[in-house]
């Protein structure tokens, strides 16, 4: 598989070299050259099949014969060893859960995918030069990295996330593991974090002392393996005879985009709803036409506090950078976070369904699009497990909820982090802590 710079102006890559180098030289972000779709057998039978065989026939023109079939689906088992349940809400809507891996989110299955792939180059190159994997978060994204990486040979692991603007359990789950894990603590939001990394993937200094890369979902090894949550929903609801609407709580846009992805392979789906907060960037474009970046603002729904989002212009190249195909197949909605609390109050005494913030969006904006609709299967996704919110829960929800052991394992470790205001001190850390 080649893959080229939606920026236009860089060399095409293969897969290994996508994923080592994370953005390309001119800033873009990795694209696939082609997309072949699936079979329609593939469809037909998908009921018969195990989750690695739909993950495996899903990614692997993506990867091609960079890693051999038989390594490919054992990565898969691996990355995919936990559960992925969808529970009925109402008659027409259900939640696929995705938080049920090691750090209780959806990145789980992106960041241990990418982690196997990279250990596989390095073991399989003999790589003498370690990769260091430099990341931005805004929740989520730094614990499932920094469980994904943990203990990879040939891989050091820097995260970047903002002071004060994560919670509680997630600061615990990127700064508390050690090892090839450092977290850098940073004096702003996540829009800060993310351009820091951004720049430090051009910065020609840094490109002669280390090999960097990126696990965000700007790495196509992060990104790609999201398909795999729509195609699970696809096989459990496809006897439903039902039209499928997928509703994505959305803050960098790569969970919806892989979506799509998904649907480009021949995935039947109707149309795809994308759920924010304040920071409500794309579903103001869908309602105007004008595309406009701002300053994110803080919510409690913070994996979505993103100002920027950075795969919309994947997004935009599966539409053929085509705006009315675009609006046919999306619809966004955005609310303020008393609109959230009183939809997680709703899904708990309505339906005795836990909601995490983001998953309460993802809800709200599904109910919104299918009002007045008929014939329609709505999911929307919950991509974080609702303890990891627990300061801004409603208290008698707060309250009734269970620690789970993936998190009861990490509060009684220390926190770990080095405090950084500015890029240059990032730089300083890259080049003099090899």
């Amino acid at each position: 598989m080649t893959y080229f710079s939606l920026n236009h102006n860089a060399p095409e890559v293969t897969f290994e070299e996508a994923v080592v180098r994370g953005l390309a030289p001119d800033k873009g972000l990795y694209f696939p050259k082609t997309i072949q779709q699936l079979p329609d057998s593939f469809f037909q039978n998908i009921e018969n099949l195990s989750h690695v065989d739909i993950a495996f026939e899903a990614i692997k023109q993506f990867v091609g014969d960079e890693i051999h079939e038989e390594d490919l689906k054992s990565i898969l088992k691996d990355v995919l060893s936990f559960d992925f349940p969808l529970v009925k809400i109402d008659k027409n809507i259900a939640s696929l859960e995705l938080y049920h891996g090691p750090t209780m989110a959806f990145k789980d299955v992106g960041a241990r995918f990418m982690a196997r792939c990279l250990g596989y180059f390095n073991s399989k190159n003999k790589n003498t030069n370690k990769v260091t994997v430099l990341v931005a978060t805004s929740g989520d994204t730094g614990g499932a990295v920094a469980s994904g990486f943990l203990g990879v040979d040939g891989v050091d692991v820097v995260i970047l996330y903002p002071s004060g603007k994560v919670s509680d359990i997630q600061e615990k789950q990127l700064t508390t593991l050690g090892q090839n894990i450092t977290a850098l603590e940073v004096d702003g939001v996540f829009d800060d974090c993310q351009d820091m990394v951004k720049t430090a993937f051009l910065d020609e200094d840094l490109k002669t002392a280390r090999t960097l890369t990126s696990a965000n979902s700007i790495n196509i090894a992060r990104w790609l393996p999201q398909m795999f949550y729509y195609l699970f929903a696809y096989k459990t609801l496809k006897q439903k005879d039902k039209k499928l609407v997928f509703s994505v709580p959305s803050g960098n846009y790569g969970n919806i985009c892989a979506g799509m992805m998904a649907q480009k392979l021949g995935l039947p789906t109707h149309h795809f709803v994308t759920g924010t907060n304040a920071n409500n960037i794309v579903p103001e474009y869908l309602k105007t036409g004008n595309y406009f970046t701002k300053a994110s603002v803080a919510t409690i729904s913070n994996a979505m506090d993103v100002g920027a989002p950075s795969n919309f212009i994947r997004i935009e190249a599966l539409h053929n950078n085509n705006f009315a195909q675009l609006q046919s197949n999306l619809s966004g909605y955005s609310y303020t976070d008393s609109e959230t609390i009183e939809a997680i109050k709703f899904l708990k005494t309505e339906h005795n369904y836990t909601a995490d913030p983001h998953g309460a969006i993802g809800y709200l904006a599904l109910r919104k699009y299918l009002e007045n609709k008929t014939g329609l299967q709505g999911v929307f996704l919950e991509t974080a497990h609702p303890i990891k919110f627990l300061p801004v829960m409603p208290k008698s929800i707060a309250d009734s909820m269970e620690t789970p052991q993936q998190i009861k394992s990490i509060l009684h470790k220390e926190k770990k982090s080095i405090k950084i205001s500015s890029y240059n001190q990032l730089k300083h850390f890259l080049l003099n802590n090899p």
